[in-house]
């Protein structure tokens, strides 16, 4: 089991034919994700060789699935275009929209999450890492050679930190670990993934990374408390950062008292998430609790 992205997922890339996009989908490929296709109107109908395999491109996210079956879109294009990529793929009834994109302007990520979520189409991101599950499939930028498949899910808005705790935990292994991005607007919350990995008979535990700005932690720790059963454990970054200031991510901004890494902790820990100082830290606590559980 995983959660959102699986072995039989069948995965078309929107802006395969760039530069950023040629060089994640051989990665991908070389990973194990089973890639179909890519979407590019300007060259449908033209292969792309990747090392052994030669992957066709489409001209529309429509024609791709027609033609493959896919379920699974990765978002490669310039903030101008994804507005319109993630329209045309929840147009065309695709169950997963993973944004790559950094740089969207918020109003046209509202725009878009507002139309995928009426259309049914999921969405991770913007400004995101994807999400892997390790021996299975990813999508998106995760590096697949930094774990193996376990029995703890992630959830993280960081995709540095993300990585991190992926290394850190290498030799227990992740059921699925999903990058949400760290933009104002995102299509899948902590929640969203909190509500997913509770369901999951395959993850035993959950490791929530949250950062400065915004109210998702304290929100994520009132459904921790209510309705997730399972142990979590968790990491916000940012406790260092000046009042006021946006740091890395777009949502990471502290006004006064709201959005501190302190106020996050404090209302992760109520709901009785151990929280850690650092990433290693944290590390140490999700053994300490597999350890104790089993």
């Amino acid at each position: 089991m995983a959660i959102h992205l699986t072995k039989e997922s069948k995965v078309l890339v929107q802006g395969m034919t760039g530069g950023e996009g040629m060089k994640h989908t051989r990665r991908m490929l070389a990973a194990g994700t089973n890639v179909v296709g890519g979407v590019n109107p300007r060259k449908a109908g033209r292969g792309v060789d990747f090392d052994d395999r030669a992957v066709p491109v489409f001209g529309s996210v429509a024609e791709g699935m027609d033609a493959t079956g896919a379920d699974v879109t990765v978002v490669f294009v310039p903030p101008a275009s994804a507005k319109h990529a993630v329209v045309e793929a929840a147009d065309a009834g695709i169950g997963l929209a993973v944004v790559i994109t950094e740089g969207i302007p918020v109003h046209d990520s509202v725009a878009f999450l507002d139309h995928a979520r009426r259309k049914g189409t999921r969405v991770i991101g913007p400004n995101c890492p994807g999400l892997i599950t390790p021996g299975q499939s990813t999508a998106g930028i995760i590096p697949a050679d930094i774990t193996k498949p376990g029995r703890i899910g992630l959830v993280s808005k960081s995709g540095t930190l993300t990585y991190q705790l992926m290394y850190e935990l290498r030799d227990t292994g992740f059921s699925t670990c999903v990058g949400i991005g760290g933009d104002p607007v995102v299509g899948t919350t902590h929640i969203d993934c909190l509500a997913a990995f509770q369901d999951d008979p395959d993850t035993d535990l959950i490791v929530l990374i949250g950062e400065i700005g915004g109210d998702a932690e304290e929100r994520a720790a009132a459904y921790i408390r209510d309705h997730v059963t399972k142990p979590v454990v968790g990491y916000i970054a940012g406790f260092t950062a000046p009042e006021g200031r946006t740091m890395g991510h777009a949502g990471a901004i502290v006004s006064g008292s709201s959005g501190t890494a302190r106020a996050k902790r404090e209302a992760l820990e109520a709901a009785g998430v151990r929280v850690g100082a650092t990433p290693t830290e944290t590390a140490r606590q999700v053994l300490a609790v597999l350890n104790a559980d089993g």
